[in-house]
């Protein structure tokens, strides 16, 4: 099969993600890329690299949200992210309004523009600065501690939380159901610590005996 990027200036709302995780053979710690794909055009993938991470020296630990961010970004900053941009327009509004008032009863509106500029910057620096410094940090020092099973179980706690918000809501429900969760490692591999059958497991013990003797072989 042959690739094609994204051409520039023209990309599909209706597309779908690849995440690729792990390691490489000459790699220290993990990294992730994650792709846009869209489908097959004249036999070709339409493709776009979307996000590139990786951890080292530097960069202990990284939560990356996927699909719906929104919840995960809540978790993470202690405010829902539309909540932000609806205090900062409002704001901004308020500033320019606030600058058309004064500027008729003066002649230096250019002036009042760029101190009002200024002040909306230094108040969304401030409150980032409060986000990252009072939610984000504490989390993600925490995160670069944690042992593999429980980094998994935050993994799935997060994704649960995106789906129960998706479910009770008016929005589409485009995360949720059962979850399948993995734990890849420098030292074992990829680990299943949850996964999910089209079977009733306890049902059919014959192929767990069965895929567990290949695994051995």
């Amino acid at each position: 099969m042959s690739f094609s990027k994204f051409p520039s200036g023209i990309e599909n709302t209706g597309i779908s993600g690849v995440v690729i995780a792990g390691y490489g053979d000459d790699d220290i710690f993990p990294s992730l890329i994650a792709y846009k794909i869209e489908g097959l055009i004249n036999g070709k993938l339409k493709y776009k690299l979307d996000i590139e991470q990786k951890i080292d020296f530097n960069t202990e630990a990284i939560i990356i949200p996927f699909a719906q961010k929104e919840m995960v970004q809540t978790f993470m900053e202690g405010v829902h992210p539309e909540y932000i941009s609806i205090e900062i327009e409002y704001l901004k509004k308020v500033f320019d309004q606030f600058i058309e008032i004064i500027a008729e009863n003066t002649d230096k509106s250019k002036n009042l523009k760029k101190a009002a500029r200024s002040i909306l910057r230094d108040f969304r620096k401030n409150l980032e600065k409060y986000r990252k410094e009072k939610y984000i940090d504490p989390i993600m020092n925490i995160v670069s501690k944690l042992p593999k099973d429980e980094l998994a179980s935050m993994a799935e706690a997060l994704i649960n939380l995106t789906s129960l918000k998706r479910r009770w809501s008016i929005e589409r429900e485009t995360v949720g159901g059962p979850i399948d969760v993995a734990v890849i490692s420098k030292g074992d591999g990829f680990i299943w610590i949850k996964r999910k059958h089209y079977f009733k497991a306890e049902l059919n013990p014959q192929f767990f005996e069965k895929y567990f003797m290949e695994v051995k072989e």
